[in-house]
């Protein structure tokens, strides 16, 4: 496994022969209008991993990974893509589709369970232990340190593996087309969330 740095782009393109690419985000914290997207982190599933690091007053122009975020013929592959694809949006201005995201496949067809996250499910399916220890440290600083580079890349090695088991599992509960449904609605659940609605109440009685 290779990790490559980028900074506020991807440097090359990516071969995505699997037509999957994984992705993840940092930021420097949970709100998305005023906390800056730091890092933005892809994996194409030959067990290399790409983080682009965002500098600090960057215009998140990013042409290449637009053009990856923006291909209809590539499937996003994220872990709570509520999250990052609203981040994603909300910096670069662009319409992810198609998206498939694990926890929601994992919530759908793992219904035995409430355990949901990236860690968990790393454990329970592949039995890959994953450290979180960074997690919570400074996204933002000029140069990442290797235990964050290492988390960074973790957070979308593993996904590709995580989606064959869940597919799986899917079928086998016949919920795939729930799922997919489902990650339709990411995009405008991102939108609702972006314009301040909550949707809880938008669907209520």
């Amino acid at each position: 496994m290779t990790i490559h740095l980028h900074k506020n782009d991807l440097s090359h393109d990516l071969k995505i022969a699997s037509g999957i690419v994984a992705i993840d985000t940092e930021a420097m914290g949970l709100n998305i209008p005023r906390d800056r997207l730091c890092v933005v982190q892809l994996a194409t599933g030959d067990g290399d991993a790409h983080l682009i690091q965002m500098e600090e007053g960057t215009d998140y122009a990013a042409p290449r990974l637009r053009a990856i975020l923006e291909d209809s013929a590539i499937v996003k592959l994220f872990h709570f893509a509520r999250f990052d694809v609203a981040i994603l949006k909300h910096y670069l201005g662009v319409n992810i589709t198609p998206i498939y995201c694990t926890k929601i496949a994992s919530k759908l067809c793992r219904t035995y369970t409430d355990k949901h996250s990236l860690k968990d499910l790393c454990q329970a399916l592949l039995d890959v232990t994953l450290q979180k220890e960074v997690r919570l440290s400074d996204w933002g600083q000029h140069a990442l340190t290797t235990a964050q580079q290492q988390y960074a890349a973790n957070d979308v090695l593993y996904l590709h593996a995580l989606k064959e088991q869940l597919d799986a599992l899917l079928v086998r509960e016949e919920r795939m087309y729930l799922a997919q449904e489902c990650f339709a609605f990411v995009n405008t659940l991102t939108d609702l969330d972006l314009k301040g609605w909550d949707h809880a109440a938008l669907f209520s009685h």
